[in-house]
């Protein structure tokens, strides 16, 4: 240990919800209620999050994405002082796609206290209604945007053994599903979840195909998880002509040439250079 001692401060992560504001916990609460600092992505949103539920914490502290380095050094004095800091998110479990790595890593090795109030996590909740099985699972959260990086996550979804789940925004939930058609396949099962815990609470399970053809015709919109199936043992072996077609365009739209893409996700995926680089002029039908 390099800091903290017994007795000092304690740092405690906090689930809130994610929707529904009856699944906040009674400890979560109570912790929220007494701790004397409550670190949160935006004061504001946790503000009137602690309104809503009739709490009112000793102070909030911001501790977002572009921030979270910065303030490591004045968690640590908190917690040096004694203080019990709650840190949350803005809504579920922090770090799950979320800011706080940076200060839990840095309270660990300060040698602070660091516990949890379990409770909601989209990712789990979509897992154990999407019907795909869940004694092994592959958390993906938000896929990047574009290039490389993304045709590799898809390629990896695309052979993986076990479910994935992903999270997506309204504004990329129909590129995404139309990438995920091409990469695993379009008779691939998917859950589709939609505003969990919330009003218009929505869970569609069917193919990607179908998931695509339903986002076409003008499905609801809002804030989204997919689950996507694993891959049988022979799409495991052997990734898809899509797949493979996907992770190469992706790649050119990144800036590599086709001989240097195909060559990228050939080395990825486990398939020759030369299926890779013949499959991607199949698909602009050269």
């Amino acid at each position: 240990m390099t800091g903290g001692d017994q007795g000092a401060g304690e740092l405690v992560v906090v689930a809130t919800p994610i929707g529904n504001m009856g699944d906040l916990s009674p400890r979560a609460a109570a912790t929220l209620q007494e701790a004397d600092v409550v670190c949160c992505e935006d004061t504001r949103h946790t503000g009137q999050l602690l309104a809503r539920l009739g709490l009112r914490a000793s102070r909030l502290l911001s501790v977002h994405a572009h921030n979270e380095r910065e303030r490591v050094a004045e968690v640590l004095e908190l917690l040096e002082r004694g203080e019990r800091v709650a840190l949350v998110s803005d809504a579920g479990t922090p770090t799950v796609s979320d800011p706080g790595e940076r200060v839990i890593s840095a309270a660990i090795a300060a040698g602070y206290k660091v516990t949890t109030v379990p409770g909601p996590s989209a990712a789990v909740s979509a897992l154990v209604v999407a019907g795909l099985g869940t004694a092994r699972w592959r958390f993906e959260g938000f896929l990047p945007r574009r290039g490389a990086d993304r045709a590799r996550r898809l390629g990896e979804i695309a052979v993986a053994p076990h479910p994935s789940v992903i999270y997506e925004s309204p504004q990329r939930i129909s590129s995404t599903l139309h990438d995920l058609a091409n990469c695993c396949g379009g008779d691939r099962r998917v859950a589709v979840c939609r505003e969990l815990t919330k009003l218009f609470e929505e869970t569609w399970r069917g193919t990607l195909d179908e998931a695509c053809e339903r986002d076409a015709a003008g499905a609801a919109r809002g804030e989204h998880v997919l689950v996507v199936a694993a891959a049988m043992a022979g799409e495991r072996s052997a990734p898809s002509e899509g797949a493979v077609q996907s992770a190469v365009a992706s790649r050119m739209a990144a800036g590599a040439s086709r001989r240097q893409a195909a060559a990228e996700v050939a080395a990825d995926l486990g398939v020759s250079k030369r299926f890779a680089y013949e499959t991607s002029l199949a698909r602009n039908g050269q």
